[in-house]
C-alpha cells in the first residue's frame, strides 16, 4: 500500500507579498503585485509592468554567508525553502542520521537564463579567461536546486523539473511518486523564476506580453474579453512534503494531503495552446481519476489562465469537458491576475495560494474583471474575494508547448 503525503510547510516569495500570511492576505484583499519594472530598462519597450518582488533582500532571510555569488533565483529559492523548513518546525542544517531522508524537487525553466547571458557576454567580450569561475556554477540549470541541498545537508535525490509553464507542478508530482513508493520521508518540491531583462525583452520581441503589439493596453485580466498578452512575473513556493505518519509522529502541522495528479502531453500544441483543449482536459480527468474524485466534489480550481487570447478560452473549454454540466457549480479564479506569469514557478504559486483557501476559507478573485468574454462563461470569482470554505481544490498548470498538469489536494482534517 502506498503511503499518503501531506503539506506540513511552505515558504512562498510574491510579487504580492513576502511569506504565506504576507501573501494569503494580499490575495484575499485583492492586491496587486504587478509595477512598473525597476530591475532593467524598459524605455524599449512598449511593455513596462512585471510582477516584480520589489522588497526582497535575502539577506533578512538567509543572513550574509554564502550570498555573494548567488544568482537571483537561487536567492529566492533558498529563502522560500528556508521559510517552509521553518513553517513546518524542522532544524537545520538537517541532521547527518536524517539527511539521507530529505529530498530536492525543484521546477525551474529560465531561472538560468540571466547567468548563463552575463556569464557569456563577459566571455565573448573579454575572452574566457576573464570569466569568474565562482559564477559558473550559475549557468547550470539544476544549481537552485542543488544550492537547497548544499545549504540545508539534504543528501537524499536532488532533481530538476524543466517542462517549462508545468515544471513546479511536475516536480511536486515527481516528488510525491518517490515519496510513496521509496523510503522518502520529507521532500522540499515546488518552483522558482526570477525576473530578468533576457526573458522580459524576450517575450516583448516576439509580441506575447500585454501591450508589446501596437496600440494594445498593457492590462493583466484573466478570461475578461480585453486581455492581450501575459504580465511577466516572478516568485518561488517550496513546500514541506512529508509522509502523513512522519509528520503525525513528530505532531507537524498538516495544511493538506496530496491525493493524486495527472499529466497529459497534447501533440497539437505548438507554442500555441490548442484550442479543442485535449489535452488540458486530459491532465484534469486523469487527477481526478488517481485521486479517486469527482467533478462535484471539487469545491475550487486555482486557474493556469494567464490573460492571453488562446490560454483562457482553453481552459475553460478544459474545465467544461473535463467536469461536465458541474463545471458552471466550480468557482475558479486566476491569482496571476494579481501576481502576472511565473512560469515554471507558476503551478507552485497555485498550490500556496490553495492552501491559503484551505485555512482562510476564502476564494481569491480574478482581478481587473469587467467585460466578459462569451467564450469565457464560467463563475471566476470577479474582482473580491468570497468567503467559503473549501475540501478539495484542483490546481492547474497548462503550457502552449503542450504539457498539461492537474493537482488534486485536500484540506487537512487533523488539526
Amino acid at each position: 500500500m502506498s503511503k499518503r503525503i501531506v503539506i506540513t510547510g511552505i515558504g512562498v516569495l510574491a510579487p504580492n507579498g513576502i511569506g504565506k500570511d504576507e501573501f494569503w492576505n494580499a490575495l484575499e484583499q485583492a492586491r496587486s503585485g504587478i509595477k512598473p519594472v525597476t530591475l532593467f530598462d524598459t524605455s524599449t519597450t512598449r511593455s513596462k509592468l512585471a510582477g516584480e518582488i520589489s522588497d526582497f533582500d535575502p539577506v533578512q532571510i538567509l543572513g550574509k554567508k554564502g550570498l555573494r555569488t548567488q544568482d537571483r533565483s537561487t536567492k529566492l529559492v533558498n529563502s522560500a525553502a528556508k521559510l517552509a523548513l521553518d513553517d513546518a518546525g524542522f532544524e537545520y542544517p538537517i541532521p547527518e542520521d536524517e539527511a539521507a531522508k530529505f529530498g530536492v524537487a525543484l521546477g525551474s525553466t529560465m531561472g538560468s537564463v540571466w547567468s548563463i547571458s552575463e556569464f557569456d557576454k563577459v566571455a565573448l567580450r573579454e575572452g574566457p579567461g576573464a570569466v569568474n569561475p565562482a559564477l559558473f556554477s550559475n549557468t547550470v540549470m539544476n544549481s537552485p536546486a542543488s544550492q537547497i541541498s548544499i545549504r540545508f545537508n539534504i543528501k537524499g535525490f536532488n532533481a530538476t523539473i524543466s517542462t517549462g509553464f508545468t515544471s513546479s507542478a511536475d516536480a511536486i508530482s515527481y516528488a510525491y511518486n518517490l515519496m510513496r513508493f521509496y523510503d522518502y520521508k520529507v521532500v522540499l518540491a515546488g518552483g522558482v523564476e526570477e525576473l530578468c531583462e533576457q526573458t522580459f525583452k524576450g517575450f516583448h520581441k516576439i509580441g506575447h506580453l500585454a501591450g508589446s503589439r501596437g496600440s494594445k493596453p498593457e492590462l493583466n485580466c484573466p478570461f475578461d474579453k480585453r486581455r492581450n498578452g501575459i504580465v511577466v512575473g516572478e516568485g518561488s513556493a517550496i513546500f514541506i512534503l512529508e509522509d502523513l505518519e512522519h509528520a503525525r509522529s513528530r505532531g507537524a502541522r498538516i495544511y493538506a494531503e496530496i491525493l493524486g495528479y495527472g499529466t497529459s502531453f497534447d501533440v497539437k500544441s505548438r507554442n500555441i495552446y490548442n484550442p479543442k483543449a485535449e489535452g488540458a482536459a486530459e491532465a484534469i480527468k486523469f487527477a481526478l481519476e488517481d485521486s479517486k474524485t469527482k467533478p462535484e466534489d471539487i469545491d475550487y480550481i486555482s486557474a493556469s489562465a494567464n490573460s492571453t487570447l488562446d490560454c483562457d478560452v482553453m481552459e475553460t473549454r478544459a474545465v467544461k469537458k473535463a467536469c461536465g454540466e458541474h463545471a458552471k457549480e466550480i468557482p475558479i479564479s486566476s491569482i496571476k491576475s494579481m501576481i502576472g506569469e511565473t512560469f515554471s514557478a507558476s503551478g507552485a504559486m497555485n498550490v500556496a495560494a490553495s492552501l491559503g483557501v484551505f485555512e482562510k476559507h476564502f476564494l481569491p478573485p480574478t482581478i481587473n474583471y469587467e467585460k466578459p468574454d462569451k467564450r469565457c462563461d464560467l463563475d471566476f470569482v470577479p474582482n473580491k474575494a468570497r468567503r467559503k470554505n473549501i475540501n478539495i481544490a484542483l490546481v492547474n498548470a497548462f503550457s502552449p508547448t503542450g504539457n498539461n498538469t492537474t493537482l488534486v489536494l485536500a484540506r487537512s482534517k487533523e488539526n
